[in-house]
């Protein structure tokens, strides 16, 4: 991929890639004209070159992919990138807005693009600039994503990426291989990512919360349903809330029976029944109470079924049989 050297006419000279240095006027991505997809350039490592410049490249013989080192004419700081298309206009360089600001250079300033070749990366450092950067579930993946849109990474450069509508600065601390550009190729190599503490963020201070934590194990009250033991009403409190409900009850007053006498006060326990223990007196009054009912419910009764005795008859185990008339000895004719 790196090699570039082919031969020509098969005399065994090859071509040397010579070095690509132009200057270009610089202006950020948003002003170009609205048929590119400014929103994924802008969030990248790669410029746009007017199409003399690709003209030009390949008469030189350029290394594949094409990096270049960009020199700022105004403050003199440097950075690397690639490049996205030749569609620019002749004179002009269209770059990122983070590419633009860490060259602290304005638009319309003259910018020196020379080619240039970096190692591939092996690892890289990063530095999230707010704590915002700690909501995303899975950095690494996202990084991986968005990093597909950058050539290089240049040590000190401060990147933008954009996820979930938000848009993160991150600064790059360090590279592996290290190399006099400071730079690294990111293109089609496994590159290892760790990362710094965002700027702004504040370690907590964990013995202060596990001392909290102690206090507060320490103020809770014993709950015996934790191991298992004590009744409903102990787990609940029960004892107090019935105090604290007895205080604040608007419902007050007596109740009575249909026989008339008053109701003692209970209270409704719906964890489960309560069978209160009968006294003396409430036995005695239930007898009462029993007596009084039977009084009440006092009587005979009749029944409806028809007698099988017959109204004039005599009783015949009772009567005597009567005799019948013993006939005459002599029948007397006149």
């Amino acid at each position: 991929m790196f090699s570039g050297f082919n031969p020509i006419g098969g005399n065994g000279f090859v071509n040397i890639p010579q070095v690509f240095e132009e200057f270009f006027r610089c202006y950020p991505i948003s002003m170009m004209e609205d048929r590119i997809r400014k929103d994924d350039a802008n969030f990248g490592g790669k410029i746009f070159l007017p199409p003399s410049a690709l003209n030009k490249l390949s008469m030189l013989n350029i290394r594949y992919p094409m990096l270049f080192k960009l020199t700022s004419n105004e403050s003199g700081k440097i950075t690397h990138c690639g490049v996205l298309e030749f569609i620019a206009e002749e004179g002009r360089a269209y770059l990122p807005q983070w590419m633009l600001e860490t060259l602290n250079t304005q638009p319309g300033s003259l910018l020196k693009i020379t080619s240039t070749d970096v190692p591939l990366g092996q690892f890289v450092k990063l530095e999230p600039q707010s704590v915002d950067f700690l909501d995303i579930s899975d950095p690494k993946a996202v990084l991986e994503n968005v990093l597909r849109n950058f050539s290089t990474l240049t040590v000190d450069d401060i990147i933008e990426i954009s996820y979930n509508n938000k848009i993160f600065r991150i600064k790059i601390l360090e590279v592996k291989p290290e190399s006099e550009s400071k730079s690294i190729c990111v293109i089609e190599t496994d590159l290892v990512t760790d990362f710094a503490p965002p700027v702004g963020y504040v370690e907590p201070d964990y013995k202060a919360l596990q001392k909290t934590e102690e206090e507060k194990k320490k103020n809770r009250k014993f709950d015996p349903s934790i191991v298992g033991q004590g009744s409903m009403s102990n787990r609940i409190n029960y004892s107090d809330v019935l105090a604290s409900s007895e205080e604040k009850s608007r419902f007050t007053g007596e109740g009575s029976k249909l026989s008339g006498k008053s109701i003692k006060d209970y209270q409704l326990f719906f964890g489960f029944p309560i069978v209160a223990p009968k006294t003396g007196d409430e036995d005695s009054e239930a007898n009462n109470e029993a007596k009084m009912k039977e009084q009440l419910y006092k009587g005979s009764g009749q029944s409806l079924r028809k007698s099988n005795k017959r109204k004039g008859k005599k009783d015949h185990t009772t009567s005597k049989a009567t005799k019948a008339p013993r006939s005459p000895d002599v029948i007397e004719i006149d």
